[in-house]
């Protein structure tokens, strides 16, 4: 296949944008769909965005594996109730994202011709919503004093409650890491153990996604791409979902979140009138 070089800089800047969205409380898949608009309106679409999701989405969870090793470990030994919470935690999602990919994506294609988990203009409405969250979350702080609750303190109820805002995170716009984060923060969880919660309840519902794609994507009689994109996307999004990591961490430990809720805040109209207008 001949060298294409729009498609390593257009997967590159996916990798990038992945990489810090996917950690950070503004919403990968929002920012991705809205990017993807974008090359598309601009003449150079990317080919096999499925194919590319998946490679990208399992980058981002290599980086979340590499950072939190020792509390997965610690998972394992002398910390097993938290596996079970995370479990709990899982069943909305695991329940939402097989009901989707089942049946609702048909639904929504066949009736309104449109698919909700690409729709830029609902990411836009979307990332409004995550920054009522953040701003709730800042409240809730503000009013009760931080969280000391280490997150295998829960009660399966909150982690079930953690889970229901994880899996409304499907929508795009809506940040899974933004959601779960403020729903720990709500539970009474230091912030440090919010977003310790929040990327180990990350892991089996990305990990099903990724299944549940690669199995549509082989779906496929055609593949245009080669590996050598894909594995570069991959990585790149490793090494950035990890930097990230480090740099929500110690955000979140200075009280920082607002700050982030800004942002999207900003964004949400910007990407509501470039969709009005297109």
């Amino acid at each position: 296949m001949p060298f294409n070089v729009w498609e390593y800089l257009e997967i590159a800047v996916l990798a990038v944008v992945q990489g810090v969205t996917e950690v950070l409380p503004i919403s990968s898949s929002g920012h991705v769909i809205v990017l993807a608009s974008l090359f598309d309106q601009y003449g150079h679409p990317v080919d096999e965005k499925l194919t590319v999701n998946i490679a990208l989405h399992m980058g981002s969870l290599l980086a979340i594996v590499v950072f939190y090793w020792s509390r997965i470990v610690r998972m394992f030994g002398s910390d097993r109730r938290l596996i079970g919470l995370i479990l709990v935690g899982s069943i909305p999602a695991g329940v939402v994202g097989v009901a989707y990919k089942g049946f609702l994506d048909k639904w929504f294609t066949g009736r309104f011709r449109w698919d909700p988990l690409e729709n830029a203009l609902l990411a836009g409405v979307m990332f409004a919503v995550t920054g009522g969250l953040l701003i709730a979350a800042r409240w809730r702080e503000s009013r009760h004093g931080r969280g000391t609750g280490s997150g295998n303190q829960l009660t399966y109820p909150q982690a079930l409650g953690i889970g229901v805002f994880q899996a409304f995170a499907i929508l795009p716009g809506l940040s899974r890491s933004g959601s779960t984060i403020a729903a720990g923060l709500f539970c009474g969880l230091k912030r440090e153990e919010a977003a310790a919660f929040s990327f180990l309840l990350a892991l089996p519902a990305m990990a099903g996604a990724g299944l549940l794609e690669a199995l549509d994507a082989a779906q496929k009689t055609t593949h245009s791409l080669d590996a050598a994109p894909l594995v570069l996307g991959a990585g790149l999004a490793c090494v950035v979902s990890w930097a990230s990591l480090c740099w929500l961490v110690s955000w979140l430990q200075k009280g920082r979140l607002g700050w982030f809720a800004a942002y999207v805040f900003v964004l949400s109209p910007l990407v509501i009138a470039w969709q009005l207008r297109s």
